[in-house]
Formats: C-alpha cells, structure tokens, sequence
C-alpha cells in the first residue's frame, strides 16, 4: 500500500488584494519551489513585478516562511474537509534595489554625524 501525500489547497494575496496561484499543493513542497511557480504565474500587467525568489515573501500567520523550509515544516496544513478550507497566504516583493539603496544611505549618514571641534 503506498501512501498518499498529503496536500494543502492555498492561494496568493499580492499586494493589490488579486489572488494567484489557487491549487493544491503538496506538503513536501519547499517554500522556493512556490515561489518559482508564483513568479511563472505571475500577472505581468501589474507595475510590481518580481524578477527573482529572493525578491518575494511569502507570509503565513504572521511570519516570513523560510525558502529552504517545506510547507509541512512551516506548520502549513490543511483544516480537513471543511468547505472553503483554502488557506491564503499573502506574498510581499521586495526588490533588491531598496537593499542597496538602504546600505548606501547609511556609508552617507556616518558622515554626516562625525563632528570635528576646532580649538583656536
């Protein structure tokens, strides 16, 4: 007898309130692998686009699920049979841009707080 895979029914909220990726998924599944399929189904006529995985977070119950985790460790289940059981998850981009905008801000703030005193 060979076992059957557990599934979990999920979808996407992006950030204008669209949902995308409405299907079942299996519980061994890596949180990267999602994301890989997010960015395939993506809507390209949305003004935000991620170009990589790195640049999408994936947030359930309050927190940002790892890439390396499957849905199954991040405690991803389904609620049994009830109808409607579909949980959504809600997925944030963050391009890479704004990190380096972010570390070049800060080499500036460091020389604008150093001070010199000049006595005559």
């Amino acid at each position: 007898m060979s076992q059957r895979e557990e599934r979990v029914e999920l979808k996407f909220r992006i950030y204008d309130g669209t949902d995308i990726g409405h299907s079942s998924y299996a519980s061994s599944m890596t949180v990267a692998t999602l994301k890989k399929r997010l960015l395939s189904e993506w809507p390209q006529a949305k003004t935000v686009t991620p170009k990589t995985v790195n640049e999408v977070k994936l947030i359930h119950g309050g927190k940002v699920l790892e890439n390396s985790k499957t849905l199954a460790d991040s405690k991803i289940m389904s609620f049994g049979n009830l109808p409607g059981g579909v949980i959504t998850m809600h997925v944030v981009v963050q391009p890479t841009v704004a990190k380096e905008k972010k570390a070049k801000n800060q080499k500036d703030m460091q020389k604008m707080n150093s001070c010199s005193c000049t006595i005559l």
